[in-house]
């Protein structure tokens, strides 16, 4: 897929030689005006040649520029990416059990595809890593400088039982960081985004929104939003009677953790398998507006680390800046 800027680019080249081509019937008669027009298309094609050449040196997996070029393609793919999981969504899809004895699709496959398909035209030098491309060893992928991470969809169960409640999942990390993160939602209508320094924001059925910090009042109740009824009495477990709690229970964990974010829930614990995948877009999207995910030990999470992609438990919270040592006790776990 070819960028807006890219593809302005060619098409304003290709506009350039059609007004050479004009200029040159026209002054025919006048060879200083035909050198004239010669010398104006050949610095407009150097000028078109540099900035493709500093384009190229800007995508490779060393040098990244998070432009807005960037992201708009980026936000492009996603919402394309969605509606070929709409597509899915209205028709009766092959369910396939993978090793691990969860589910995959046919849509997941197929976006996962695409997914890797477009970004790779997009950013040809920036290798893409996928859920459903798990055997990247980590012998091939450890000295990576810069990657995407994606999962097609998260919340296959959420998809197969027709809840609405999954999401497109893209990160772009460097240095094992994500530097941007996009979740779409393409049923609820919802993309949460969010580029490293920039902020974090939120488009919800057409109108944008910038996420803000707002910090946890612990006079109220504390929400945290799990993935099951069942995790309810686990997650109590861990949490100090020294304060009251509200469960909320919610679909995948991209748009679990869109639910910190966007300020509904003041947490997200996950006591259970995840991958990498899962977290990596919404570390940045969490970052920006305030917040933070962490491990029970309340260390950051790490990427590419490790031969398997499985994350430890973590606690994903909207105010970074609040005390959650004093909410957790692990002496149960």
């Amino acid at each position: 897929m070819k960028t807006g800027f890219t593809y302005s680019l060619c098409h304003t080249t290709y506009a350039f030689s059609h007004c050479y081509i004009g200029l040159h019937w026209i002054h025919a008669g006048s060879i200083s005006d035909v050198i004239s027009s010669k010398i104006v298309f050949f610095m407009l094609w150097i000028y078109y040649l540099l900035e493709s050449l500093i384009k190229s040196w800007l995508m490779t997996e060393r040098n990244v520029l998070l432009t807005p070029m960037l992201l708009r393609a980026t936000l492009t793919i996603a919402h394309q990416a969605g509606e070929l999981l709409t597509r899915f969504y209205s028709t009766k899809v092959n369910i396939h059990t993978k090793a691990d004895n969860t589910p995959v699709t046919e849509a997941d496959l197929a976006v996962s595809q695409f997914l890797i398909e477009k970004l790779t035209a997009l950013t040809p030098a920036i290798p893409v890593l996928s859920e459903e491309s798990q055997y990247i060893s980590l012998v091939q992928r450890q000295n990576w400088e810069c990657y995407w991470l994606i999962d097609p969809l998260d919340g296959t169960q959420q998809f197969i039982n027709r809840s609405g409640q999954f999401s497109v999942l893209i990160a772009l990390m460097q240095q094992n960081r994500s530097v941007l993160g996009i979740i779409h939602a393409p049923i609820l209508q919802q993309t949460f985004y969010a580029t490293k320094g920039n902020g974090a924001y939120k488009i919800d059925h057409g109108q944008l929104e910038k996420l803000q910090y707002r910090p946890v009042d612990a006079n109220q109740p504390i929400h945290i939003v799990v993935g099951a009824a069942g995790a309810v009495a686990k997650v109590r477990s861990i949490l100090s009677p020294n304060f009251q709690y509200q469960f909320q229970i919610y679909g995948s964990s991209g748009l679990k953790s869109t639910l910190v974010a966007g300020k509904i829930a003041d947490c997200y614990i996950r006591l259970g398998k995840t991958g990498e995948w899962d977290t990596a877009a919404s570390e940045i999207i969490l970052a920006e507006m305030g917040g933070k995910i962490m491990d029970l030990n309340f260390n950051p999470l790490t990427y590419n680390q490790r031969e398997t992609f499985v994350n430890p438990d973590f606690i994903m919270v909207s105010d970074a800046q609040f005390n959650w040592r004093k909410i957790f006790q692990y002496n149960s776990l």
